[in-house]
C-alpha cells in the first residue's frame, strides 16, 4: 500500500495525487491520498493513525514538500520506505513565510490560518535520517521554493534522482513512476 502525504495547503486530491493514483490503480497497488489538517500534530496522528490500521499491509510513504518533511518522520519511526518528491527539510524555516491567513492552494475557496506556534510544533518532527536504504529523493534543482541541496545533504547515501531544471510542483512526476514502482518493490 501506498501511503500519499501532501504538501503544505494541498489535499488528497490534488494534481500529483490524482496522477498517482490512476497509476497504481493500474499497477494493482492500494493508493491512499488522505486530506490532512494544516495543523501538524493532526496531520501526524491522522497519518500515525492510518498506518497503524494498516499495519498487517506492506507500506511505503510517499511525501511531497511538506509531506515528505512528515514522511520522513514516519519512515524512521516505523521502519517503512519513503519516496520523497522535492521534500521540505526545515520547514519550521521555509512556512515562516507564509505566516497568516493562506488560501488552499487545491481549492482556493477554502482559506486558514498559519501562525508561529504551528511552525515552531514542526521541530518536533525533526529526525536524523538513519536508514537510508528505505529512502529514495527526486528533487529538481530548479525548485524556487525549497534547495534541493538540503535534501540531498539529509539523505546522503540514499537512493536519489535529482535533475536540473524543473519546479517545485514536480509536474512531470509521471516520467519516473516505473522507477518509483521498481523501489517499492526491492
Amino acid at each position: 500500500m501506498i501511503l500519499y502525504i501532501h504538501g503544505f495547503g494541498s489535499s488528497g486530491q490534488g494534481g500529483k495525487s490524482k496522477l498517482f493514483r490512476e497509476y497504481f490503480k493500474t499497477q494493482g497497488v492500494k493508493f491512499l491520498a488522505p486530506s490532512l489538517s494544516f495543523i501538524p500534530e493532526l496531520a501526524i496522528s491522522t497519518l500515525e493513525e492510518l498506518i497503524e490500521v494498516c499495519k498487517d499491509e506492506e507500506i511505503t510513504l510517499m511525501g511531497s514538500s511538506l509531506g515528505g518533511y512528515y514522511a520522513i518522520y514516519l519512515s524512521e519511526k516505523y521502519n517503512l520506505k519513503a519516496v520523497l518528491i522535492n521534500p521540505s527539510i526545515k520547514p519550521y524555516v521555509t512556512l515562516k513565510k507564509v505566516l497568516g491567513n493562506n488560501a488552499s492552494f487545491y481549492n482556493g475557496n477554502c482559506s486558514f490560518s498559519w501562525d508561529e506556534e504551528q511552525v515552531e510544533s514542526l521541530k518536533k518532527f525533526s529526525v536524523d535520517v538513519n536508514n537510508k536504504e528505505n529512502y529514495f529523493l527526486l528533487a529538481r534543482k530548479g525548485d524556487e521554493v525549497l534547495d534541493y541541496k538540503e535534501a540531498e545533504q539529509k539523505l546522503k547515501g540514499a537512493k536519489m534522482i535529482i535533475e536540473d531544471g524543473g519546479d517545485h510542483g514536480f509536474l512531470d512526476i509521471d516520467r519516473h513512476f516505473e522507477t518509483i514502482l521498481e523501489f517499492i518493490k526491492e
